[in-house]
Parts: structure tokens; C-alpha cells; sequence
């Protein structure tokens, strides 16, 4: 991995249209998800981490602050701007979350899933925000608020063979049906560290 190579970002406002995504309720997961009732409610979440990565397969940087763009992605992202590995393939993935506490278990080696713990660090599984307290598996097709932010829920994420090779550890069985959730941006706004979490209405502003 190489992050000596950035370019900085375009404005966020800039005319350069953005890449082909599939909106997050346009989804099949995410729209059949909508019709049925229920989902986690109650829950109050943290924003722990951001990360970004300007290219596919650079190092992921943590930042203190992120602009999100509706429609678009994370400014600086290499999905925002179109540079990602699964770019050329339109999907939900404006932006990716994580949970800390799916980490800590890979840490546990709970469960036992492969020869031992897996330390895996915030910015090491290539999803832009890691969050404490948020059960992303019940998020799929429901509306949530990272700070000002307003996210829906469009598909779970898999792991992918590639990032087992990029970080030589043996992350794929293990992060299976706990590697995150693929969002769009239906509000846009800035994230920091520390910010709640919590579940929309359909009708939520």
C-alpha cells in the first residue's frame, strides 16, 4: 500500500459529476428491507474513527472531521471520487461503517474462526467509520443520524479476498456477516469522533 501519491480533493461543490452509485433504498436489500417491519430501535451510538483513502489501495487516513456529500460520498474518499476498487461496479457505498465491537471480537478470536486473535486497527479494514454501540446488521433500509448527518442503510458489506491480501491476514471467514453496512447520504453535513448515533423514522428530519 502506498499513500505517498495524494492529490487533493475537488471542492465539494464542484461541477465534476460524481460516480454511478445505486441509491441506498434503490437497493434490493435495502428497499425489500423497508417493508417489513422492525429493525433495532432504541440504541444510541458513537462515531469512534474516520478514515478515508484518496485510491484504491492506499493507506486509509484518519481525520478529525469529514465533510459528507448526499449523493456522492466522503470528500477525499476514493469512492467520492470514483477511484475506488469496486468503482467501476455501481453499488451502495457512499460511505461504509463498521462495528468496534465486531473487532473486538476478531481480537478474542471469538469465535474461533481461524488459528488465533486478529488485531485489526481502525483504519485497517478499509470501511470509513468505525462506530461503538450501532447494530448495522438491523440498520439495512432504515434511516439513521451520525451528528447531523442523516445515512440509509442500503446492504450488508462482505469481505472480500482483496483485503485479506492487502493486510496478509486471514480476516475473510471471520468478518463474514459482521463486515459493516454500505450507506448513501441522504442529508449532508460534517462528522467528527464522538458524535451520536441514532435511528429515523421514515418521516425523521
Amino acid at each position: 500500500m502506498n499513500d505517498s501519491h495524494h492529490s487533493a480533493p475537488p471542492d465539494a461543490g464542484s461541477a465534476v459529476p460524481g460516480p454511478a452509485m445505486v441509491e441506498a433504498f434503490a437497493h434490493a436489500a435495502g428497499s425489500i428491507a423497508r417493508q417489513v417491519p422492525g429493525g433495532a430501535s432504541g440504541f444510541k451510538g458513537v462515531l469512534l474513527h474516520i478514515h478515508v483513502a484518496p485510491e484504491a489501495s492506499f493507506e486509509m487516513e484518519e481525520l478529525a472531521e469529514a465533510e459528507c456529500v448526499a449523493g456522492r460520498g466522503i470528500v477525499g474518499d476514493r469512492y467520492y471520487e470514483g477511484t475506488g476498487t469496486y468503482s467501476p461496479k455501481p453499488d451502495t457505498r457512499e460511505v461504509t461503517l463498521i462495528e468496534q465491537e465486531a473487532l473486538d471480537a476478531l481480537a478474542r478470536n471469538d469465535p474461533p474462526l481461524q488459528g488465533g486473535a486478529i488485531a485489526l486497527a481502525p483504519g485497517d479494514h478499509r470501511r470509513n467509520l468505525t462506530v461503538r454501540g450501532v447494530p448495522l446488521n438491523h440498520l439495512v433500509g432504515r434511516r439513521f443520524r451520525v451528528g447531523d448527518v442523516i445515512l440509509r442503510g442500503g446492504r450488508l458489506n462482505f469481505p472480500c479476498k482483496y483485503l485479506e491480501e492487502l493486510l496478509g491476514l486471514p480476516v475473510y471467514l471471520p468478518l463474514y456477516n459482521r463486515s459493516g453496512l454500505n450507506c448513501g447520504i441522504e442529508r449532508g453535513g460534517v462528522i467528527r469522533p464522538g458524535d451520536a448515533i441514532e435511528l429515523l423514522d421514515d418521516d425523521g428530519a
